[in-house]
């Protein structure tokens, strides 16, 4: 790796973070210390917060050791009963995942495909509700990173409501960089984790569980390390976690929660990421990229991009040049469709992304293809 320049990850996390979130980890805390303790209820108290909401209105944030994909499997597996049926609407990798996860638990779950680049379809989803009596939860995902589509999850709530369906999200590429209203979107659960856009560092994830929802939920899960409700009860009881949690981890979430803040919470980091997402494409269109998804389903977490048809490209090897550059990229994550995703989330500014624009005409040019790109 060349460390002259600043190593930049243009992913959806694990990204970039500030010298001052993983200055913020160098400290030794015992997990049970008290001051480790008054970490652990700002840090929840704050995860309220951002989700515009605070301690004691209803909802409740519970913190689970590891990555998001741990969350949603404690969600479905601690939310949803062994007698319920799940209706789960797939538009990508991670819808499909989270039904995945829900029939190894054994939840009987029924798939709605919708297709890559279209977003959730409200109607069709009314009609499938109205046709298949029984369905007691919903999941959806809220950002697709498959393609950087955003869904209409506050429509997917109302007929979740209006069915008497309990609604489960998947916010985990959006929240904190994206506004998400819970009770105005009808979301019973939401989980997410420190390391997308509350840019912080991977280790920890958590559910943002309405408060009644949790309480009718002792007993329901598959697992011991994943049962939200004893998660729960522990640190409402203690303020301990049952098994060791990621203690550095946690003080970098603290921190970059503080950073949050400063900056001026969720509507200015949205700004943020969509004025760099807006750069991005402007430059990678000079150059004769193509993003996969229309400009109006696009979100600012991460954009798809078509892979040039030019013989002389290889993802790979664009990849490698790419990272010999300290710049980060995903591979394209679509069926059908070769690509690559470009990353507009953490800590990254306007120079960050005109370093990899020409970065990227730098390594195409070296691999001769020839620019602009021909559509």
């Amino acid at each position: 790796m060349n460390h002259r320049q600043r190593h930049l990850l243009f992913t959806p996390g694990p990204l970039t973070t500030r010298e001052s979130v993983r200055r913020a980890m160098m400290v030794d805390l015992g997990s049970r210390e008290e001051a480790f303790l008054e970490v652990v209820k700002a840090v929840r108290s704050g995860l309220l917060e951002v989700a515009g909401t605070k301690p004691g209105a209803g909802f409740e944030a519970v913190p689970v050791q590891g990555s998001g994909t741990f969350a949603i499997e404690a969600a479905l597996g601690s939310l949803i009963p062994a007698d319920a049926r799940l209706l789960v609407p797939v538009n990508g990798a991670y819808g499909r995942r989270i039904a995945l996860i829900a029939e190894r638990l054994g939840i009987q779950t029924e798939i709605m495909e919708n297709g890559e680049t279209s977003p959730l379809d409200c109607r069709a989803l009314q009609t499938r509700l109205a046709a298949t009596p029984g369905i007691t939860h919903i999941a959806a995902v809220h950002c697709e990173t498959s393609t950087g589509m955003l869904n209409p999850v506050a429509e997917i709530g109302r007929l979740a409501r209006d069915s008497g369906a309990r609604f489960l999200v998947d916010a985990m590429s959006s929240f904190g960089g994206i506004p998400i209203e819970l009770e105005a979107s009808g979301i019973d659960a939401l989980v997410s984790s420190a390391n997308k856009c509350l840019e912080g560092v991977p280790g920890l994830a958590f559910a943002i569980v309405r408060r009644t929802v949790l309480e009718h939920s002792e007993g329901v899960a598959r697992s011991v390390s994943l049962d939200l409700f004893d998660q729960w009860k522990t640190l409402e009881e203690t303020g301990q976690f049952r098994f060791t949690p990621p203690t550095h981890v946690i003080l970098a979430l603290r921190q970059a929660l503080s950073e949050l803040a400063t900056e001026g919470g969720v509507p200015a980091r949205a700004g943020r990421y969509l004025g760099l997402q807006r750069r991005l494409v402007s430059g990678t269109r000079d150059l004769g990229l193509r993003e996969v998804l229309p400009a109006d389903l696009q979100s600012p977490i991460i954009t798809a991009f078509h892979s040039p048809k030019d013989s002389r490209f290889s993802f790979p090897t664009f990849h490698r040049l790419l990272a010999e550059r300290n710049l980060i990229i995903y591979p394209g994550k679509l069926a059908d469709t070769p690509g690559f995703r470009i990353g507009t989330i953490g800590a990254l500014d306007s120079g960050d992304i005109d370093r990899l624009l020409a970065g990227i005409r730098e390594t195409l040019e070296e691999l001769r293809v020839p620019l602009p790109l021909e559509s």
